[in-house]
């Protein structure tokens, strides 16, 4: 009934809330309670000992007066003197068993009255004594024991009646004090870990959750890093998870503004290159009207690169939404777009493209997209070659195990290269590069159903394998 109210009185007191949920005080009040639970352990054993001492105490007592009732004729003293021994010993009555045969030492002066219980000091183990300890605490008043002990000699028993009063009352002094001296000491080692344990784990954990709260927040321009710790332990480990976690995510932030901004200038530059192309696109239908031979060969072919400018330009535009267009699925002829592919791609460059296809193969697939996968690794690889000065560059496309393989004589990927491969902005070995290029490849073969991964590089050159539905070796 008071515990309730107490409650809710400290949760209305200016921050009660917080200290109750912070990890400092629960922690205090855990190491202080685990003292005194470790202390009232201690106590069950040390109470133990105190009642022995105590009884073990009167049965000297009552020794000591059966060796002074010895000298007396026929062991019998006046009732003046057998009171007196009683009182000196802080004893009702004693009795001695000697063979067999019980002798009454010392009378009670007066009858004995209140409930009775039996105690044996002979061979009682650690248990039994601990509890018969706690028991005292909550004896009756008034309560008699009838204590039986070893005698003067091996031959003897002795009994002796006590009042338990005293007894209880010796108990419940040395509670009080060794209660005192274990909040001291509970208090005092309580403070000791606390110490401790606040600059090994709560500080520590003070720094992690602000630093987790305030980069929750605002992850973007919060500026104040985590500073990494030279601690391996659990703490250690966590923090400079964190600190790492906001590095890589403070980057991605910055990258994330950075791409916003080129992607602005792309949409702006793309409209204006569409409108161009558009223009382009009309000068193209006139020159497919002439009647000059060389004219007609390469107007459909600056026909097919204009409409995939214009489709890219307006792709461009609508790149937030971060996905190729639907593959429109139809049967082409794989030899014919490779090689259209390798024409616009290689533009002169002076590499020498064989394609292992047979001429009769077709396959169902989007020649658009298709057409740009080819182009971009034909020309990173062309490109690459282009910048390393191969004497006889060369770039071969094979049919293999269910999918196409590009391949290069270059002087292989740089190891950043191939750890960013598919990342925008991050994958490219070659000067002046973008990495866009095999990203797009990349989500173009996803799109188609397939997929492109890097085969092998090295100093012998690179290959890309490229898997799409329906090609077979």
């Amino acid at each position: 009934m008071i515990a309730r109210p107490l409650s809710s009185f400290l949760k209305r007191l200016p921050g009660a809330t917080r200290l109750t949920e912070s990890l400092s005080a629960r922690l205090f009040a855990l190491t202080l309670a685990a003292i005194l639970v470790t202390e009232f352990l201690i106590f069950i054993p040390s109470a133990s000992g105190q009642r022995m001492q105590w009884l073990e105490e009167r049965a000297s007592a009552a020794r000591i007066a059966s060796l002074a009732l010895e000298a007396a004729p026929m062991r019998e003293v006046s009732d003046e003197l057998a009171e007196s021994l009683l009182m000196k010993a802080e004893l009702l009555a004693v009795a001695e068993t000697e063979d067999d045969m019980r002798f009454q030492l010392l009378a009670p002066a007066r009858p004995i009255e209140g409930p009775v219980r039996s105690i044996d000091l002979r061979g009682s183990g650690m248990m039994s004594r601990s509890m018969a300890a706690l028991s005292e605490y909550f004896a009756p008043p008034g309560e008699i024991l009838v204590v039986t002990a070893e005698g003067a000699d091996e031959t003897r028993v002795i009994e002796f009646v006590v009042p338990q009063a005293p007894l209880k009352a010796t108990l419940v002094a040395f509670a009080w004090r060794v209660t005192g001296l274990s909040l001291i000491i509970g208090l005092v080692a309580a403070v000791l870990i606390y110490a401790v344990l606040d600059v090994l784990v709560v500080r520590p954990m003070k720094r992690v959750t602000v630093s987790v709260e305030q980069f929750s927040r605002d992850p973007g321009s919060w500026t104040r890093r985590l500073s990494p710790t030279p601690r391996r332990d659990e703490i250690g480990r966590a923090q400079n998870a964190l600190a790492g976690m906001e590095e890589v995510v403070a980057d991605a932030f910055r990258q994330k503004a950075h791409l916003a901004e080129l992607g602005s200038a792309v949409a702006k530059i793309n409209h204006d290159l569409r409108n161009s192309l558009a223009s382009a696109q009309l000068v193209s239908d006139v020159l497919a009207k002439s009647e000059d031979p060389r004219v007609t060969r390469a107007a459909p072919r600056l026909e097919r690169a204009l409409e995939r400018a214009i489709e890219l330009a307006t792709a461009t535009l609508d790149y937030g939404k971060a996905a190729p267009r639907a593959p429109r699925i139809q049967t082409v002829s794989l030899r014919n777009v490779i090689a259209e592919a390798a024409d616009e791609a290689l533009n002169g460059s002076g590499a020498l493209v064989p394609l292992a296809i047979p001429d009769s193969l077709r396959i169902d697939t989007d020649p658009e997209h298709l057409h740009r996968i080819a182009a971009n690794l034909l020309r990173n690889a062309a490109e690459a070659l282009g910048q390393s000065g191969r004497p006889d560059p060369q770039i071969s496309v094979t049919l293999a195990a269910g999918a196409l393989i590009f391949r290069d004589n270059g002087p292989g990927l740089p190891e950043k290269a191939q750890e960013n491969l598919f990342r925008p902005f991050a994958g490219t070995g070659r000067m002046n590069g973008t990495g866009l290029g095999l990203v797009i490849a990349h989500e173009l073969a996803h799109a188609l159903g397939g997929n492109l991964s890097l085969l092998e590089t090295g100093e012998q050159g690179t290959a890309f394998r490229l898997a799409l539905p329906g090609l077979t070796a």
